[in-house]
């Protein structure tokens, strides 16, 4: 593996930071305790092509590596974690099941307009009584005449609101567990398809976040994704690309709780010294460098792996297991020192702390990728 970026992943990291710092970091606050989505600010992503960086070229897509992938979502989720998730999901969950499994009719309709933004994705798995355990689904879709009468519920769903069409996955056989999964395009137009309420979230409060009701919706047959019976796999496939998404997501939380550490113990002042001055802050961040490098390390040994076209699924589920809760553990210590201002919402410094969260129970929890993790090595 070359450690040393290409001048293509230094111009993405470049647009990235320069996007994050003059798009996303003024209202992020704001917006955050609103949970306001940030319309305005996706749309200039979609300008940049963030939004489609790993599609091909051919269907308006940036056809770049997954090591570029994660330097953006780094930049990005430094700032706001928020709009981090709305670019993963499109980018990771929606667009690559199309750019790897779709028809050339499905790129065309749909993966021509992901990519650039001109329409939204949301992918959609879990549901009230199988979270974890995805195989353990009730959503329902009916072969009948050309089409599939869909029904269920579905939870859960990141951009599930603000999305145009969400990838669902569903039972096509009952009664043989996985092997009955299959996987879909809903646009969100077909009667009987209705949102729920955004949830009301600990964090990455400006995303968000609903169930999803079908009753009887029709779908064309053409909206298929890869074979009847074939969603399981498809869906597990995607779930390692999202983790490395999602590990850069927690990667950029942990560094921006650096960065305001190390600022902020700078400045403040006790008993006539910078914090900085302390021994005890001075191991706080010292700390945080050390595992964030290691952070780093594992997402993009995990990202070079699958640009290799090598098996990445276990080096997916170390990035993001250890990622996420570097993320958790920097952002905690950040608060910490921050003292009290590190607790009021003005600084934003707390927002770190509940955003990093949900980034060790998303896309496969802490405890799911250890067991990935054990049952390679003990197999």
């Amino acid at each position: 593996m070359n450690f040393e970026l290409t001048d293509e992943h230094k111009l993405v990291k470049k647009t990235a930071n320069e996007f994050a710092a003059n798009e996303l970091l003024p209202g992020a606050v704001d917006r955050d305790r609103k949970k306001i989505w940030p319309k305005e600010q996706i749309k200039k992503m979609s300008e940049l092509g963030f939004l489609g960086m790993m599609v091909d070229e051919r269907y308006n897509g940036w056809g770049m590596d997954a090591i570029s992938y994660t330097i953006a979502m780094e930049e990005i989720a430094r700032v706001d974690a928020s709009a981090a998730v709305i670019m993963s999901v499109n980018n990771s969950l929606v667009c690559s099941i199309l750019n790897k499994y779709g028809t050339d009719f499905q790129k065309e309709k749909y993966l021509s307009k992901l990519s650039t933004g001109e329409i939204l994705g949301a992918f959609s798995l879990s549901e009230p009584q199988s979270g974890s355990d995805a195989s353990n689904m009730l959503t329902y879709a009916e072969s009948n005449n050309n089409r599939y009468i869909l029904n269920g519920t579905k939870n859960w769903v990141t951009n599930g609101i603000n999305s145009d069409i969400v990838i669902v996955f569903a039972l096509t056989k009952k009664n043989i567990g996985h092997k009955g999964i299959s996987c879909f395009i809903v646009d969100k137009e077909l009667d009987g398809f209705d949102v729920g309420k955004p949830e009301d979230k600990l964090g990455i409060r400006s995303s968000d976040t609903c169930e999803l009701y079908f009753d009887n919706v029709q779908i064309p047959e053409e909206n298929l994704i890869g074979s009847n019976g074939e969603g399981f796999k498809i869906a597990l496939e995607t779930l390692d690309g999202g983790r490395i998404g999602i590990a850069s997501q927690a990667l950029g939380i942990a560094q921006a709780s650096l960065d305001a550490s190390i600022s902020y113990s700078k400045e403040r002042k006790q008993f006539n010294k910078p914090i900085a001055s302390f021994q005890s802050i001075q191991h706080k961040i010292a700390n945080m460098s050390i595992e964030i490098d290691a952070a780093r390390l594992l997402i993009r040994n995990a990202a070079w792996a699958k640009d290799n076209k090598l098996n990445y699924s276990v080096l997916a589920s170390k990035a993001k297991v250890y990622a996420s809760e570097v993320a958790m553990r920097s952002a905690t210590e950040c608060v910490q020192i921050h003292g009290g201002y590190g607790y009021i919402q003005e600084t934003g410094v707390e927002r770190l702390m509940r955003d990093a969260k949900i980034t060790q129970i998303y896309e496969g929890t802490s405890e799911i990728q250890r067991l990935v993790i054990a049952r390679d090595l003990l197999k």
